[in-house]
């Protein structure tokens, strides 16, 4: 189904980064978008220069992402939200750094979707877009982070099995390095600094133009999988280390 064919999108994590830039880029292809974030303030701006409708919303409380998700008619879900905790080393990690990260990329990513999909369902019209990670689709050393997003790439390829026949379509979209909010997020300000300038990376716009691909391809077409990294970042090889008691 055509992108002009649908009418409202939902974008989760939508006041920074991929989020923002997928409003900002749907908005321009004429689809009403609700916006969902936990900062009013960037929300409200969001709002204010697209004329997106802002929600403000933890996507982490379930009982209230059900009561705000789930009245609404969604077409395009843009299933954004997620962050990372415990990158550097998993043995050095917090407790909660694995909570926090399943909590948000998992649980309220599958919730998410419980939400909205009944109403898709019923319409028989629909496209869930959820944004993945290389780290779902490699070993980069981040079994917290990376253990998350290889869940929303597993979800992503049962969920087209299981609506089959239901003329919902379904697409991961698995970015390598972007320049978003997400390393100062993960690992403070100065990580950031340090993460970021060393070649070309993507920006988020490119995300949200490959958004707009699956999307607005014909209702034929199923764009399961985007893996989309920049020219000068690469997956493989071996890695080999020397032990010593």
């Amino acid at each position: 189904m055509p992108i002009h064919d649908y009418r409202t999108a939902l974008v989760t994590g939508a006041s920074a980064g991929i989020g923002r830039a997928a409003v900002r880029a749907l908005r321009d292809a004429g689809l009403s978008v609700v916006a969902v974030a936990r900062r009013a303030d960037r929300l409200e701006a969001l709002a204010d220069e697209t004329g997106a409708t802002p929600l403000v919303l933890d996507l982490c409380n379930t009982d209230a992402l059900y009561d705000a998700l789930a009245p609404l008619e969604v077409d395009v879900l843009i299933n954004n939200a997620g962050l990372g905790r415990g990158m550097a080393s998993f043995v050095d990690a917090e407790r909660g750094d694995i909570d926090l990260t399943i909590e948000t990329n998992v649980t309220a990513f599958l919730h998410t979707l419980r939400a909205v999909l009944p109403g898709m369902r019923e319409r028989k019209r629909g496209h869930v877009v959820g944004i993945g990670s290389v780290a779902g689709l490699y070993p980069l050393q981040s079994p917290i982070y990376g253990g998350s997003k290889g869940a929303v790439r597993l979800a992503s390829q049962n969920l087209r099995l299981d609506l089959a026949g239901t003329g919902i379509r379904v697409t991961e979209i698995c970015p390598g390095r972007v320049v978003t909010e997400f390393v100062a997020g993960a690992a403070g300000e100065e990580a950031a600094r340090k993460t970021y300038g060393s070649f070309d990376e993507l920006q988020p716009e490119d995300i949200a133009e490959a958004i707009l691909y699956a999307v607005s391809a014909p209702w034929r077409v199923n764009v399961s999988t985007i893996e989309i990294v920049p020219t000068e970042q690469a997956f493989g090889g071996l890695r080999f280390t020397r032990f010593e008691r």
